[in-house]
């Protein structure tokens, strides 16, 4: 029943393809595939940086923003098939986003408008909600339900260094490992859990190493390297899909702004450690890469920054309209079937209502 201890062994240092520099230290996905999602990656650093003004603007309450983290989130969502199910924190807006979600709708949470503002049936993005690593044991019930039905979905199960610390990670990967779940755990180690750094949360050599108590597979990647991520994700998708059950991939990465809108990280980090991460900035660095090997010409950015402006345009512009809300709703998405207290209560509403508007 124990498996091989050491195929549970994460890589010494982080998988690396392309170093900061620019330069391959190996073989890398096709040219295609990371034009493709530098174009992602231009896309998604505006829509967060849009975001933030939207927040100074009032139009969000909150954002968490995943400026200088984004090649995760793109690269989760890109080695996922339309079936696959993505679980996202409330941090990931862009992998919601290159999954399909309308970002509009995907901040409807953090406008005030929704508890979640799209269908997570239709693009399988299960809700962009703000509990930690709540969403978890849902990802394994979701990818065991999968199995057990013979479908070929593989979960993707996001959570930051910060969510390894709750109880609901580590009943998951216990419940995954267990029965075998076709779930990929992807954590997002930014260094910091808002003001908590990363050696206070763990002891161990590194976040992947968790999986070894489970019977999990580790791997540890590059955050901020486009092509090592395709690589190590796609390659645990495809081993949770073949029936190799979970896996768990920790990226290295860092969390350029603050925790949100509402966090001054100047009180916990000092600007020298924030500069220290500018250099290995994930579009700066496939930019050179796709630039030195004559892929990526002055037309191709010139569209990818066309098409980041129309994302930002339609994010403005859709958080920009106010809503008017339906008193009624508090009681319609409730439950499938209305209970009788819930009917009793969505008729006192509505009298009341009706009597202010004769009064």
């Amino acid at each position: 029943m124990t498996p091989d201890s050491r195929r549970l062994l994460p890589s010494d240092a982080p998988v690396t393809m392309i170093n900061p520099q620019g330069e391959a230290l190996g073989e890398v996905p096709g040219d295609a595939a990371l034009l493709r999602s530098l174009g992602l990656l231009i896309t998604a650093r505006r829509l967060n940086d849009q975001a933030y003004a939207l927040v100074r603007q009032g139009r969000l309450a909150v954002y968490p923003s995943s400026h200088g983290q984004e090649a995760c989130q793109v690269a989760a969502a890109q080695v996922l098939d339309a079936g696959d199910w993505l679980f996202p924190t409330y941090r990931d807006t862009i992998a919601a986003a290159v999954k399909g979600v309308d970002p509009v709708e995907a901040l409807s949470l953090l406008k005030g408008d929704w508890h979640c503002g799209y269908d997570p049936y239709e693009h399988h993005v299960a809700p962009h909600t703000t509990p930690l690593a709540t969403q978890l044991p849902h990802a394994v019930g979701v990818a065991h339900a999968a199995r057990l039905r013979g479908e070929p979905t593989v979960v993707m199960a996001m959570c930051g260094d910060g969510g390894t610390s709750e109880g609901d990670f580590h009943e998951a990967m216990n419940f995954a490992a267990v029965f075998q779940a076709p779930v990929v755990f992807f954590i997002q180690n930014n260094e910091y859990a808002i003001s908590v750094p990363l050696a206070r949360q763990t002891h161990a050599p590194s976040l992947a190493h968790k999986g070894i108590g489970y019977g999990i597979p580790g791997e540890r990647v590059d955050g901020n390297d486009m092509a090592a991520l395709l690589s190590v994700l796609g390659a645990a998708v495809a081993r949770a899909r073949a029936g190799e059950g979970p896996q768990l991939v920790e990226a290295h990465t860092y969390r350029m702004q603050a925790h949100t809108n509402a966090d001054d990280a100047t009180r916990y980090r000092d600007e020298g450690e924030v500069q220290a991460w500018v250099e290995r900035d994930p579009i700066t660095r496939l930019r050179t890469y796709l630039t030195g090997r004559g892929v990526l010409t002055p037309a191709a950015e010139k569209e990818f920054s066309a098409e980041a402006e129309r994302a930002a345009t339609h994010l403005r512009d859709g958080l920009n309209q106010d809503v008017t809300p339906n008193p009624e709703d508090l009681f319609a998405y409730v439950f499938s079937t209305p209970t009788p207290q819930l009917r009793a209560q969505s008729a006192l509403v509505a009298d009341e209502l009706s009597r202010e508007v004769t009064a």
